[in-house]
């Protein structure tokens, strides 16, 4: 055996390559079928038939036809008919196929080949820089993701794409499936871990990117956790990035919304009747099996937020992710750009993953400080949204949480007006606005809810199976404004 038996050869298919040629000289379809499959030269191992391709694309590209004489000519007008194997080769590849009735298996052989050799020079790339001492890991890292999207975005090319009649069947079924279903509230994606919200929207849909947004303290955190409790007990797997709680923060939060026990109880007093360990340990029990994924290493590059997304999907089949939150994260590939363009590229690239994962991502943002110098009664607005409107272009959703009970110290809040417009909702123990400023796949609108501040969980105003395990979360019909608002200033608490 010598030295080299051990070498693997590159995967290649030259005969496969050369059929896919040949089939163009003999039929017109065939073309279409090839140039929607095969998006580059490079899809081909030979140097001659990259050229013959390029020759072919070219004048596919302008409506010329393609034949023997067509591609001869482009050849020699390129300079390259030499190098492509000159006529002679042109005339023998034209005589090995004449059916096209195989040509787009033939093309997808020939992908499958391409992207083979992609990844092997991929690896053997990142494999000689990893073992280069001056190599920074995480420009390593950057590159191995740039350089695997590159592959994916090959393997993107030639989908069959769905006709309109497809469609319109596919709508169909999805409309017997809303029809047929039992709950109460038909989902077409993800609950949003409320009634209220779900009848508004649906649910968060795969594919879409979801803004929540609020000035600090108003409980974007909470919020985001009920959602993600709601979809955790319906066993669907949640992966959530934490740039600024830990773990534990967000165990103890997910304990507080999901049973009756306070944060303080959880994270600062502890429990004063032993009877309460024993609800505890049953609380635990039913909650192990959750399947909640989770990252608090305060790692803010997005590119290392994506390979650890993407990694969910692979691994745990992640149904929906949240991000906490995007003014924390960084976009190394902007280079030395400014704060806006930066957060530009990280919200195009969230809603990218979302179509290409076919989840829903919720991005929680801080609004900018315009809200608070502003006059009148403060509700956000999409203006405010902080250091880009791109966020506010790439989102599906725009999520606004307002509560007037946090600028009432504010004189500019005339808040005896705001009573008597709004008695209706003091009247079912509303104390919260849930802002749907932008909805891609609906319209605007303000869902009234509960924000209860020592188990910093939000609450359905109109949901008694919401309501009803939380007694003092319930108020009687016809309450005053002033009991609504509350004097324990606890209830209106940071997030």
């Amino acid at each position: 055996m010598s030295k080299t038996d051990h070498i693997k050869k590159l995967p290649t298919a030259i005969d496969i390559e050369q059929a896919v040629l040949s089939v163009m000289f003999n039929d017109t379809t065939a073309p279409d079928i090839l140039f929607s499959i095969v998006r580059s030269e490079k899809a081909f191992y030979e140097f001659r038939s990259q050229l013959i391709y390029m020759a072919m694309f070219e004048l596919y590209s302008k409506s010329e036809p393609i034949d023997l004489l067509t591609v001869s000519e482009k050849l020699r007008q390129m300079e390259k008919l030499e190098l492509a194997g000159g006529d002679f080769h042109l005339i023998t590849l034209s005589q090995k196929v004449t059916s096209s009735a195989h040509t787009e298996y033939h093309c997808r052989i020939l992908l499958q080949k391409y992207l083979k050799r992609c990844v092997i020079q991929m690896n053997s790339q990142i494999i000689g820089l990893a073992y280069d001492d001056a190599t920074d890991v995480f420009d390593l890292l950057d590159g191995y993701q740039k350089q695997f999207d590159r592959i994916v975005d090959i393997t993107q090319s030639g989908r069959r794409t769905v006709t309109f009649p497809e469609s319109l069947g596919n709508l169909k079924t999805e409309i017997e499936r809303l029809s047929n279903n039992d709950e109460e509230v038909p989902l077409v994606g993800r609950t949003t871990g409320f009634k209220s919200t779900d009848a508004h929207t649906g649910g968060y849909r795969p594919g879409q990117l979801v803004i929540l947004a609020a000035r600090p303290g108003m409980g974007k955190t909470s919020k985001a956790l009920k959602t993600v409790v709601g979809n955790l007990k319906r066993k669907v797997p949640v992966g959530f990035i934490s740039l600024e709680m830990s773990m534990a923060e967000l165990t103890a939060r997910i304990v507080a919304i999901d049973t009756d026990f306070h944060l303080k109880q959880l994270l600062k007093t502890g429990f004063e009747k032993l009877d309460y360990f024993t609800t505890y340990d049953a609380h635990c029990k039913r909650m192990n099996v959750y399947p909640l994924h989770v990252n608090d290493s305060g790692v803010g590059d997005l590119t290392e937020i994506i390979v650890q997304a993407k990694a969910w999907k692979r691994s745990e089949n992640i149904q929906l992710l949240v991000v906490d939150y995007l003014q924390l994260m960084g976009d190394k590939t902007i280079g030395n750009g400014n704060r806006e363009s930066e957060i530009s590229s990280i919200s195009r690239r969230l809603k990218l993953l979302a179509k290409e994962l076919e989840i829903p991502i919720i991005a929680l943002s801080q609004l900018s400080r315009a809200v608070e110098t502003r006059g009148g009664d403060k509700r956000p607005r999409l203006s405010d949204l902080r250091d880009s409107g791109a966020i506010e272009q790439d989102a599906d959703i725009v999520e606004f949480i307002y509560r007037p009970s946090y600028y009432h110290k504010d004189s500019t809040l005339n808040r005896e007006d705001y009573e008597k417009k709004n008695q209706r909702r003091f009247d079912l123990g509303a104390n919260v606005e849930i802002i749907y400023a932008k909805f891609r796949g609906g319209s605007p609108a303000t869902i009234l809810m509960r924000w209860v501040g020592n188990k910093t969980k939000f609450l359905c105003v109109d949901d008694d199976s919401d309501t009803a395990e939380y007694i003092d979360a319930q108020l009687p019909t016809g309450i005053t404004a002033e009991e609504a608002f509350g004097d324990d200033k606890t209830v209106f608490d940071a997030e």
